[in-house]
């Protein structure tokens, strides 16, 4: 017989393990006949069906002390299984990791950041670890006592550059507050393909889901409306340097609005763009954020630089 618990790997798996909690049953004629996932659902009703189909792939399920890894294989009367209940990988993600931060300003009531470029802001499927939200966790007791750790508004993953945490549930608040009311101002960076017409436009436009893909915004008339003001700030070599001011918060939204003028962001694929001028990630970089503190009163202004590729191809750009 094989033993169905094998000595863990390292010390933090081990302590992880004695956490996780296993579940023995006989098949009897409740169970006979049953698909695998469907018995394991019988048992352990708490969790999704999906997630312990998981549970069987990853070799967490014995069938008379052998692993089974086949979700639809039938049960007969008399077998046993027995399973370990990992955690799923939303309830492992809100763990608190030692991770550097750029801090640009912070006291007791909130943190103004600078976000690298490639951090994903809030776990999500396939990044469950090394997010913005498990470096604040760790940075901060308090933010374990806050929904999303203090996070009230977010960056693409491939978008650099500033954004403000709360810290306390007061500045919490406040500060979702004013992003609503369109009283927090953030300007950005980005380079694009092309030249526009004008050196001084707006695109007003609403922005929801495309509907032909779920990875993409798109600009429908059942969107959210939106507003983004661009300012040409250099142009060569088939792209431009725009400064943009976002007067909402849209997912995606200068990404969707700049590639609706026909001016894809550098490296983009989603939205048309490519690499070019050494930009290998979409070329958009959060410059400057400016709002009034929600607890203290009065205005704090940041400017940030941008990171070495973008600085490059800036410069590659301007001359």
């Amino acid at each position: 017989m094989v033993d169905p618990l094998p000595a863990p790997a390292t010390e933090d798996e081990a302590l992880d393990e004695e956490q996780h909690e296993w579940r023995e049953r006989e098949v009897d004629a409740s169970l006979q006949g049953l698909r695998l996932d469907k018995a394991l659902v019988l048992m352990a009703g708490e969790f999704s069906r999906n997630h312990l189909q998981g549970l069987i792939e990853r070799g967490h399920v014995w069938l008379d002390g052998q692993v089974a890894r086949t979700a639809s294989r039938g049960m007969k009367l008399g077998q046993r299984i027995r399973m370990e209940l990992v955690p799923t990988e939303e309830s492992r993600a809100f763990k608190a990791e030692a991770l550097p931060l750029s801090i640009v300003f912070e006291d007791e009531h909130l943190i103004v950041l600078s976000k690298p470029a490639g951090m994903v802001v809030h776990p999500a499927a396939g990044n469950w670890s090394g997010t913005l939200l498990n470096a604040l966790l760790a940075h901060h007791a308090g933010a374990a006592r806050l929904p999303r750790a203090g996070i009230v508004h977010r960056l693409d993953k491939d978008t650099s550059g500033l954004m403000v945490v709360a810290k306390t549930l007061p500045a919490m608040t406040a500060l979702v507050r004013a992003i609503a009311a369109r009283e927090v101002g953030r300007q950005y960076l980005a380079l694009a393909h092309g030249v526009p017409r004008e050196s001084v436009f707006t695109v007003e436009a609403p922005i929801g889901r495309d509907p032909r893909s779920r990875v993409r915004m798109a600009i429908v008339a059942s969107g959210k409306p939106a507003r983004t003001d661009f300012e040409l700030l250099a142009a060569g070599q088939g792209a431009c340097a725009l400064r943009c001011t976002l007067h909402s918060g849209r997912t995606h939204q200068i990404r969707v609005h700049a590639a609706s003028r026909g001016l894809p962001l550098l490296a983009d694929a989603v939205y048309g763009g490519a690499p070019l001028l050494g930009m290998q990630r979409q070329a958009l970089h959060a410059a400057r954020l400016r709002l009034e503190h929600p607890v203290l009163g009065g205005e704090l202004a940041f400017e940030q630089p941008p990171p070495a590729d973008l600085a490059a191809a800036l410069q590659a750009l301007q001359n």
